[in-house]
């Protein structure tokens, strides 16, 4: 048997002219409108975080605002247990439930 040889075609792109090259100008603002719309909100999101952030910073800082306002109150009066509406100190002795 005699050989042959195969000459292999090298791959040819076919291009089809009747698929459009690109969206319709109504769907083109259409998209746009959608992926604005959506960066907009992230960075809504964004900012909306940064609040959250300085309020709980703002929080802590009252809480430790209120820890030291409670040891001048145990200093002062021997207790920190203040009726914050009426400010009566109640000085009672905490009691054992089983003694």
């Amino acid at each position: 048997m005699a050989k042959t040889k195969v000459k292999k075609l090298k791959e040819q792109k076919i291009v089809d002219l009747s698929k459009p090259e690109k969206v319709s100008e109504d769907q083109l603002k259409r998209v746009q409108g959608i992926v604005n719309n959506i960066n907009r909100s992230q960075i809504e999101i964004g900012m909306i975080e940064t609040r959250k952030f300085n309020v709980l910073k703002s929080i802590v800082m009252m809480q430790e605002q209120l820890s030291l306002m409670q040891e001048e109150f145990d200093k002062q009066y021997g207790t920190s247990n203040i009726d914050i509406t009426s400010g009566v100190i109640n000085y009672e002795e905490n009691v054992k439930a089983n003694s």
